[in-house]
């Protein structure tokens, strides 16, 4: 029972590191991309809702104790408290509501469907976050804009990205049953 804790505990922690090192991982493109939501969704697919959502917590803590973790090799609280700040709270809020569709659907909803379904929370939580963090800066902005700016390039990567962590979750996964 011990050795499962552990392995638990270590997978954990092996998951926040690779949220970490996709969220420097920064593709440029008309509106740069990183692959922090790959690696969300692969905690996700590998771990399972609950301990995928607590490597997204320890990743989280992790930036806000100034580890830098966070897209640009930053962290800090500064960092969550900025302008995009609201989209990586908004990955906990992901993890949660990926655990809770899981828990009520289980297979009988295609697992992509429900990453899919469970990122539009983070969206939202980040976009209102972007919106605060403008006005509180002294420069309002539209909320039709930052859905141009913050959600519609999005999108399309997003949806690969998520794709991607299913491929390669599913693959992990039979590695593991293998064993």
């Amino acid at each position: 029972m011990k050795g499962n804790k552990i392995v638990e505990i270590t997978s954990i922690s092996m998951m926040a590191a690779c949220i970490s090192i996709c969220s420097w991982i920064n593709i440029p493109f008309i509106v740069p991309f990183t692959l922090q939501t790959f690696g969300v969704f692969l905690a996700l697919k590998v771990l399972g809702g609950k301990r995928g959502t607590i490597s997204i917590a320890l990743y989280i803590i992790l930036g806000l104790i100034g580890m830098p973790v966070f897209s640009g090799f930053r962290g800090g609280l500064y960092h969550i408290m900025g302008p995009t700040g609201g989209y990586i709270s908004g990955f906990l809020v992901t993890g949660l509501v990926y655990y809770l569709l899981k828990r009520f659907f289980g297979d009988s909803v295609h697992t992509i469907c429900i990453m899919i379904v469970s990122l539009i929370p983070c969206y939202l939580f980040g976009s209102i976050w972007f919106a605060i963090a403008y006005t509180y800066l002294g420069k309002p902005i539209h909320f039709l804009h930052i859905i141009g700016i913050c959600i519609v390039p999005f999108i399309v990567p997003d949806i690969l990205k998520i794709l991607l962590a299913n491929f390669i979750g599913e693959k992990l996964n039979v590695i593991n049953s293998e064993r």
